[in-house]
């Protein structure tokens, strides 16, 4: 699967039954980033998510397997050109796109810095774009995350965030589902590089949502795991 941007960023949207939200993300992504190469990969959505995306000029996928994580590793599995940075954010509009460009902007500046991460969790949080059960579990595992990993994070589990290319195209992630990012920010550790967190502002979904009480368990075991590499 080849683009032909030189240096540019691909955006890869793993989507199932994102109808609602998926043309706003496709729309910011493209105000906000210069000519980005976006890549939807459909878990086998039965609303108008793809119809959607294909309306819109994107690239889309069909996912092999299940999960985000599952999806993301089909991406890079099969990508094969010169790219900089990824992008990597939800499908559900929740993530402004209005961040991005500071982001590609910190990792131009800082080679350090392997990946630049989004963090909800500062004075801007609406409480409403969050369940109060959701919030909570995911302090409960930011703290269990850092506790037990070395990697500090006041956001581990944030849906957006920007890595060097050359960190990604070799990795073959193990993780199928939500899970991934905990392991995405335990490999940026291991290679060297610093991770970097900005504050975001985040917004309720829109759709139906996806992430349930039996993937906070994934995750962590999944942090579990990692810690004892």
């Amino acid at each position: 699967m080849e683009k032909d941007y030189q240096n540019s960023v691909l955006a890869i949207l793993a989507a199932l039954n994102e109808e609602e939200g998926i043309g706003l993300t496709i729309a910011e992504l493209k105000r906000y980033l210069d000519n980005p190469w976006i890549l939807v990969v459909d878990g086998k959505s039965h609303d108008r998510t793809v119809e959607i995306a294909k309306n819109m000029d994107v690239d889309v996928i069909c996912q092999e397997g299940i999960g985000k994580g599952d999806a993301i590793a089909q991406v890079l599995r099969h990508v094969n050109t010169d790219i900089k940075y990824v992008v990597l954010t939800d499908a559900d509009y929740t993530y402004p796109a209005e961040y991005l460009p500071e982001m590609v902007r910190f990792l131009d500046e800082n080679p350090q810095v392997g990946m630049v991460c989004g963090n909800r969790f500062n004075d801007h949080l609406d409480v409403k774009a969050m369940h109060n059960a959701f919030y909570f579990g995911n302090r409960l595992l930011a703290f269990t995350h850092n506790l037990l990993n070395g990697v500090t994070l006041r956001d581990p589990l944030t849906g957006l965030r920007v890595i060097r290319w050359g960190l990604l195209k070799d990795w073959a992630p193990k993780s199928k589902g939500f899970d991934i990012e905990v392991e995405l920010n335990h490999h940026v550790e291991r290679k060297g590089y610093d991770i970097v967190e900005l504050p975001i502002n985040y917004r309720p979904r829109l759709g139906e949502k996806k992430l349930k009480l039996k993937h906070g368990f994934t995750i962590l075991k999944r942090i579990l795991l990692e810690s004892t590499y």
